[in-house]
């Protein structure tokens, strides 16, 4: 993909033909916007972060809309500095945000409870109850089985329930009128049936059997329309630009591509939305994505059957913590760097810190680093109790600390990729995104070694899923004026990432062998994070 000029990006914005991509994910709000062939043309963020209120991990969606309108803004200014105008309107607009949890409203539109995100595992007793139900895998975080959790649990609100949807279901809704949902993130909240593109119609109707004492509708009644990539999923409305741009400045009119989740926007930023392809996420959460040939031969605890934004299944392997214990050690040393009189911006410190890991043992000197800040299911962990442990004779170094720290962040996701490889899952191309790739080779090279595939790393891989559903956003702009009827993964191929360079690091066996002696050690260590969930509560 060539580089745009000033005076052409400039165009692009005057013009109204960029495209416009909003994601909230855990940590950060970005807003990205792009030109039609899906270079970037500017980009803004917002930090926030999950509470723990009342013992589930929520954010307040106040939250939810200070921190787009701060977002937006970010991005507007950006835009200022770097070509001189600002944004009056724009072609397409897509929103993308974690995937599954539960945000229940009633018939005029109020929130019952609040938001249960998808860290929440208190769901056990509904997901074992559908998963046997169904025949498929119910994960803890799926939206169904929180909605039938709150039922077994009788909680007061659910004979108010009216509708469900998800965080990038609710912010598209407001902004548009419309409920609807992108078939990746719907498959999140209910198996989808591939045939049909929609939720499954007999495991519906098993649902309302199973649910008609309890439940207040019908479920097609309570779940979003389904759309996949392409599709027409309404226009921002007066109402819904002012919400997004409290100056006044953004008109109203642009064309909404259906609203993703981060697993369908990342499988397009890293261009893996075909057979035979996967993609690995990196965030607070971490995921695996492979796009299938064909149904698996079990259902199992470890993998959610999802699809891509354009509706094909998906084996996905969602650990529900990624990067955050090690940002937090991270934290530490730039603080010491302070202290010492040498402080050093962030990016630096993870450079310096990554570097060093470099430099570790393979097996990280017997040093095993748990970053389980909730619970983690493939785990069998209700809870998580970050912790470190090591033995008489491990060998403390810093670069082991480092490199136990980084091979914490994949251990639990290679768990679950290798039922895939029991499976006969094959993969061709391994892509990875998300800030902790940003240091070039190091976090790459220790998931090649706990995955013992080649990992490629693409230049827009840091601007992620924002990015990614931009991208979504101008596709159905270019279906909607004729320019193109390409799938979405020709469209990728033809147009965005027809130019596009990838750095690939290869499985090294020496670090192959040293990650499986330490996923060996980690696995059995598993009773100490277990035990430190019961001891320390």
């Amino acid at each position: 993909m060539s580089a745009l000029s000033t005076d052409e990006g400039r165009e692009a914005i005057t013009s109204g033909r960029a495209s416009l991509g909003i994601e909230l994910g855990s940590t950060r709000i970005k807003a990205c916007l792009v030109a039609e062939d899906g270079h970037v043309l500017a980009v803004g963020s917002h930090e926030w972060e999950n509470s723990f209120v009342d013992r589930m991990w929520t954010y307040p969606l106040d939250e939810v809309w200070s921190g787009i309108q701060a977002a937006y803004a970010a991005l507007g200014i950006r835009v200022r500095h770097a070509y001189g105008i600002a944004i009056e309107s724009v072609t397409g607009i897509g929103i993308s945000a974690m995937m599954h949890g539960y945000l229940a409203f009633d018939a005029q539109g109020e929130l019952l409870v609040p938001f249960r995100t998808w860290r929440n595992t208190t769901t056990g007793a509904a997901a074992a109850e559908l998963s046997d139900l169904f025949g498929v895998n119910i994960p803890l975080r799926w939206s169904i089985a929180h909605y039938r959790q709150a039922m077994l649990d009788a909680e007061p609100h659910v004979r108010e329930v009216h509708h469900l949807t998800t965080l990038a279901g609710f912010v598209h809704t407001a902004l548009t009128g419309q409920r609807v949902l992108g078939v990746g993130d719907a498959s999140g909240m209910f198996p989808i049936d591939p045939a049909t593109g929609s939720y499954d119609a007999d495991l519906v109707a098993r649902f309302d059997a199973l649910a008609a004492d309890a439940a207040p509708r019908p479920l097609l009644e309570v779940l979003p329309a389904v759309l996949s990539a392409g599709a027409d999923a309404g226009e921002l409305t007066a109402d819904g630009a002012a919400l997004l741009d409290p100056s006044g400045v953004l008109k109203p009119g642009a064309l909404f591509c259906p609203p993703e989740g981060d697993a369908g926007t990342g499988m397009v930023a890293t261009n893996a939305v075909a057979p035979r392809t996967g993609n690995v996420s990196a965030g607070t959460s971490i995921f695996a994505m492979v796009v299938l040939e064909r149904a698996l031969g079990a259902a199992h605890d470890e993998l959610d059957i999802v699809t891509t934004p354009a509706g094909d299944p998906v084996a996905m392997v969602h650990c529900n913590n990624g990067a955050s214990e090690l940002a937090a050690w991270v934290a530490v040393f730039q603080r010491f760097a302070d202290l010492i009189g040498s402080p050093l911006p962030p990016d630096s410190v993870y450079e310096t810190l990554f570097a060093e890991a470099l430099t570790a043992d393979a097996d990280a000197g017997g040093i095993l680093s748990y970053n389980q800040l909730s619970g983690e299911p493939i785990a069998g962990l209700d809870e998580g109790r970050p912790m470190v442990i090591r033995t008489p004779d491990s060998q403390l170094t810093l670069a082991n600390l480092l490199r136990s720290q980084l091979a914490g962040v994949f251990a639990t996701l290679s768990l679950g990729m290798k039922v895939l490889g029991d499976e006969g899952v094959e993969v061709d191309r391994m892509l990875a995104h998300g800030g902790i790739f940003r240091t070039a080779g190091v976090a790459q090279r220790v998931l090649s070694s706990a995955l013992d595939v080649a990992v490629s790393v693409e230049r827009h891989a840091s601007e992620g899923g924002a990015w990614g559903i931009a991208v979504l956003a101008a596709y159905t702009a270019a279906r909607h004026a004729g320019q193109t009827d390409a799938s979405l993964a020709a469209y990728l191929e033809a147009v965005v990432f027809a130019d596009a360079e990838f750095a690939t690091v290869e499985p090294d066996p020496a670090e192959v062998a040293g990650y499986a002696s330490y996923l060996d050690r980690y696995r059995a260590g598993l009773a100490a994070e277990r035990a430190a969930v019961t001891a320390l509560s």
